[in-house]
């Protein structure tokens, strides 16, 4: 007998694939049970057949000969109290490429076949363990490079977003329920409409607010790009070696040096930093150092924060004070603005301070960890404002834009003199579906393939 594709029993290997101590392999399907059973070895003879559910046992893999592959452990789980809602086992076993690829060779040979990508994640959606905004937290939580990234996916999995979105499909129930009693009571229709105008109203606000966290995804996601800015020999590389903890720019006498923008990344207290070292600011006619400046002019730009070095033993130049001068117009809230090179005799620009300005010395490491702290500071403010719900995809955000849309289609509809219910209702429908395709209850499969194509074999 053919079996479809979710009562066919998978196996796949959950840790990544290298160096390590274990590694654990899953199987889920309706045969877990009798497939390990075939390959399981436990001591005093017992079957994996009659083990309680959810308790672990210790014995061997064996091949078909009885030949033992490895010593793990049987972590046995039936269904539906399970991560996938199936019968679950897993194993852990010690972590050897070769073990693995073998103990995977006997499932399969017993009837198992390997999962696809996101597989076992799918059937926990598919038997309602988690809905579709929980499955995409567990792809963001895995991936997560910061903390904030951490939490933000963690939160979502526990069903932040998931019950923020049942609130939204009750007011837009709700107003369902207004505009289809206005059929029945036409002397208050008026008194209906005015109601479902205000509480669309309300929801289009909270959805406005849920539209802001999507550009600021990518920060959360990869991290914070910090740029060092400023004229030829202000110390930028230095600052940047200094942050990095390493020697990654050259740093010579001779100005311009860099004509690039040299990129490194760094973790500093659950914060991912890309610094980013860049070519000094000045007026040349050196083909390839004008690219370079122009480059630290667009690295200025797409920035979330800007280290802005200025020369603290010498004063600017004219040209350099108007170049300076300029940037913190255009990027005064992004700006922190540091006065390098401390450790030499002191010449302070006092024309250059609309600013709080850090006083350091890249070279001696002086206010090193001052400056570490504005940056923290700094991320702090980008991110005060995030409070959960919060969009973690751009899936996310289409259907977040197209329900937005359409509410703004039914409040044009309720602000006309003569109002078509029957049109509205049926825009509020469409609407319900906008929410049933961003949770999962009504996506269509090639949505679910969209969601899933995105995990890894084993999850």
């Amino acid at each position: 007998m053919l079996l479809n594709r979710d009562e066919e029993t998978i196996i796949a290997q959950c840790t990544p694939q290298g160096s390590g101590a274990l590694a654990l392999l899953r199987l889920s399907g309706v045969n877990a049970r009798s497939i390990v059973a075939n390959m399981a070895s436990l001591p005093g003879k017992k079957s994996i057949i009659q083990v309680p559910t959810h308790t672990v046992h210790y014995g061997w893999v064996t091949d078909s000969y009885g030949t033992k592959i490895d010593q793990v452990l049987f972590i046995v789980m039936d269904g539906p109290k399970t991560f996938t809602g199936q019968d679950v086992i897993e194993i852990t076993c010690h972590n050897n490429q070769f073990i693995i690829d073998a103990i995977i060779a006997q499932a399969i040979a017993y009837g198992a076949r390997v999962a696809h990508g996101g597989e076992f994640t799918k059937r926990a959606f598919a038997h309602n363990k988690i809905d579709l905004l929980q499955a995409e937290a567990i792809n963001e939580l895995i991936h997560a490079n910061t903390q904030l990234a951490l939490k933000k996916s963690l939160a979502q999995l526990e069903g932040s977003f998931s019950h923020w979105m049942v609130a939204i499909e009750k007011e837009l129930v709700r107003a369902l329920a207004w505009c289809e009693a206005s059929f029945e009571f036409l002397d208050e229709e008026e008194e209906f409409g005015v109601q479902i105008k205000k509480h669309i109203q309300e929801l289009l606000t909270q959805l406005m607010q849920l539209k802001k966290t999507f550009d600021q995804q990518q920060q959360i996601r990869q991290g914070i790009r910090i740029a060092l800015i400023g004229s030829v020999n202000a110390g930028k590389s230095s600052l940047f070696n200094a942050l990095l903890n390493q020697k990654r720019s050259i740093v010579t006498p001779i100005a311009g040096t860099t004509r690039d923008v040299i990129e490194s990344g760094v973790y500093r207290n659950g914060n991912y930093w890309t610094l980013a070292d860049t070519a000094g600011l000045r007026q040349t006619t050196d083909s390839i150092e004008k690219e370079g400046i122009q480059r630290s002019f667009d690295e200025a730009h797409k920035a979330d924060i800007i280290i802005l070095v200025f020369d603290g033993s010498r004063v600017l130049t004219p040209e350099e004070h108007t170049i300076y001068t300029k940037l913190l117009s255009d990027y005064a809230s992004k700006i922190i603005l540091v006065h390098n090179k401390a450790d030499l005799p002191e010449i302070t620009d006092h024309a250059l301070v609309p600013l709080r300005t850090l006083v350091l010395s890249a070279h001696t490491r002086q206010s090193l960890e001052s400056l570490e702290q504005l940056i923290e500071d700094k991320i702090a403010l980008l991110f005060h404002a995030l409070e959960s719900p919060f969009l973690l995809n751009q899936r996310q955000f289409t259907l977040v834009l197209g329900l937005e849309k359409k509410l703004h289609e039914i409040v044009a509809m309720l602000s006309v003199p003569f109002v078509q219910y029957e049109l509205v209702s049926y825009h509020l429908k469409d609407a319900l579906e906008h929410v049933s395709e961003l949770t999962g209850k009504s996506v269509s499969e090639a949505g679910m393939d969209m969601v899933f194509k995105e995990f890894c074999v084993g999850k």
